[in-house]
């Protein structure tokens, strides 16, 4: 799996730390820090909140269109 960096930009975006994300969405920064990196695959639920809480969409942060090709 390939890093996640859209999903570590939107974060920076709004000066939210690794740790202020977990909060928000019930897991570990550990588990933020694992699903930026590409090394854990999140589920659906965990991917929403993690969209809710950062403002963006699916498609923003997660399909990645040339991976559905």
């Amino acid at each position: 799996m390939a890093k996640n960096l859209k999903l570590k930009s939107a974060r920076a975006a709004l000066d939210m730390s690794q740790e202020e994300l977990a909060k928000k969405t019930g897991v570990t920064r550990q588990t933020i820090s694992a699903v930026e990196n590409g090394d854990y695959n999140p589920t659906i639920n965990l991917c929403v909140s993690i969209c809710r809480a950062l403002g963006k969409t699916l498609d923003d942060l997660f399909w990645n269109e040339e991976e559905l090709k």
